[in-house]
């Protein structure tokens, strides 16, 4: 059984002394200073800081004692299986790390001249080139910063497409599917649309009468991901296309799901106008806490033009950046997007190649299937929509059955398996699931691992039947036991950072 390490860590804020120093800045050379003159007066006054910064003062060791002993209180995609459904949480390979960190690319500056940063150009450019191959697209953008940026562009370029063509004042909804991600109705309401839902059929995929019925000259564009959010393929994608086209709308493809159909078959091809890439989630990038993230946009030659600025572009000598682009929706992201994170997706790429990128697709699928057929057995599970084929990426399970019959529901089963040593899948996620466990093991882990994780599933089943109160109190091994999570995300509880919970302190105890 696994036992989480347990420190009694206070937060950095309370530890050290007044006056200790972890780190001594080089003294500035004397003609530095001659050249310079007085740094402090160089900054305007309304600008200077009043008061020195808050900041927590330690040696260096402590500082080291400090974040090592939090890092053996966490769980990280390396510490084991992170079977999160939908955000495809993969091993990042180490090589692609050093390969960022390398100081030829880590301190390259946005605002350098062009011409002394064609390497760094010339590594966004053919990563450009290659994203479009591999979704079926024209031109790709690499500025946005995570998946929702991306779709929050997608959402633009679609208003922006209308508003070209004199139809934005009467096309003002985007279809989305009752089963997408819940970031897709809120980047099309803040680009300004109006969200119109599709229910699913009894199969889990797109109800396309509803759609026909739906689709009206009012209609900007479908926000849709294939495979959909209950790993299942949407086999009328092509019909569901032509449906919105017909009806002057664009098809906007949401590429959480984009794992495991890598050169197996293309965005693009199946009718989509626009692509988003979750660099972080396809691409053996860091994810979440451990990004940031990037979150590409590819389009139709047709949409191109409205891409961001600046466009990397090559005359057969150099890279350029162009900011000549007339119908540009301007800027989405800060100078290039995030770089550092690219470059590890380059590298990505480039050391599979098209048969290590397919493999990845073959596996993904492989095991998820895999441990969909050793769960389907087990008694309080149920799988809701066409149980009896297989799945692509992930398997959504409905834990129901369970809790009707224990009380022990989705959520205690996701703190149960902590003590196993085994991160949670995603819960209560899609939402037409009740109770849902949804479950995505990617490629990345080997069956020892994918059999510890259902052996732990298996377990905590058997625990809900024979002794249900000791599942509902955990978990037991981990340092911080259960939270409340009412406290954790409440406005006037949550503390994002130490000066908040400072603040909101002050505020319960004047």
């Amino acid at each position: 059984m696994y036992r989480q390490a347990q420190w009694s860590e206070p937060v950095i804020f309370s530890l050290g002394k007044a006056g200790r120093v972890g780190h001594i800045l080089p003294s500035v050379e004397e003609d530095v200073k001659k050249a310079v003159g007085d740094l402090y007066g160089l900054i305007p006054e309304k600008m200077r800081r009043e008061n020195p910064l808050r900041l927590p003062e330690l040696s260096e060791p402590e500082v080291v004692r400090h974040f090592m002993r939090l890092s053996e209180m966490n769980y990280g995609v390396d510490s084991g299986i992170y079977p999160l459904g939908s955000c495809t949480m993969k091993y990042n390979p180490k090589i692609n790390e050093a390969l960022a960190n390398m100081p030829t690319i880590g301190l390259v500056h946005p605002y350098q001249d062009e011409r002394t940063v064609q390497g760094i150009l010339e590594i966004l450019y053919k990563l450009e080139r290659w994203l479009a191959e591999i979704t079926g697209t024209a031109e790709v953008c690499l500025q946005p910063a995570a998946g929702a940026h991306g779709e929050f562009l997608g959402a633009c370029l679609i208003r922006a497409y209308h508003k070209h063509k004199g139809e934005l004042g009467k096309r003002q909804d985007i279809l989305i599917p009752d089963s997408a991600h819940g970031t897709n109705p809120a980047s099309a309401a803040m680009a300004g649309f109006n969200v119109v839902v599709i229910p699913s059929n009894d199969n889990g995929c797109v109800n396309v009468e509803a759609l026909r019925a739906a689709v009206s000259d009012k209609t900007a564009g479908l926000m849709l991901t294939n495979p959909n959010t209950l790993g299942i393929f949407e086999q009328n994608i092509e019909e569901i296309a032509k449906i919105v086209h017909n009806a002057g709308g664009l098809l906007y493809y949401d590429g959480a799901n984009l794992n495991p159909i890598l050169c197996k078959v293309r965005p693009g091809d199946m009718g989509f106008d626009i692509v988003h890439i979750n660099i972080h989630k396809t691409f053996g990038t860091p994810h979440g806490g451990g990004g940031p993230g990037a979150g590409p946009i590819g389009v139709s030659e047709e949409l191109a033009k409205f891409l961001p600025v600046p466009r990397i572009v090559f005359d057969g000598k150099s890279y350029r950046l162009d900011y000549d682009r007339p119908h540009t929706i301007g800027k989405i992201r800060g100078f290039y997007g995030n770089v550092a994170v690219l470059v590890k997706a380059y590298a990505y790429i480039l050391s599979l190649g098209f048969d290590g990128l397919k493999e990845v697709a073959e596996v993904s699928v492989l095991n998820a299937n895999y441990v969909l057929h050793k769960l389907k057995a087990l008694d309080g599970l149920t799988l809701p929509y066409n149980s009896e084929k297989p799945k692509k990426h992930e398997c959504v399970f409905s834990v129901k059955p369970l809790k009707n019959k224990t009380g022990v529901s989705a959520l205690n089963i996701a703190k149960r398996l902590l003590d196993y040593g085994v991160h949670a899948p995603t819960i209560y996620f899609p939402l037409i699931v009740e109770e849902a466990l949804m479950i995505e093991p990617t490629e990345t882990f080997e069956k020892e691992e994918l059999d510890r994780f259902v052996e732990a599933i298996r377990e905590i089943c058997r625990e809900a039947q024979t002794n249900p109160e000791k599942v509902l109190k955990a978990p037991y091994n981990t340092a911080i036991s259960r939270l409340d999570e009412a406290k954790a995300s409440h406005p006037k509880t949550m503390a994002l950072s130490w000066r908040m919970y400072q603040k909101k302190q002050a505020a319960a105890n004047p």
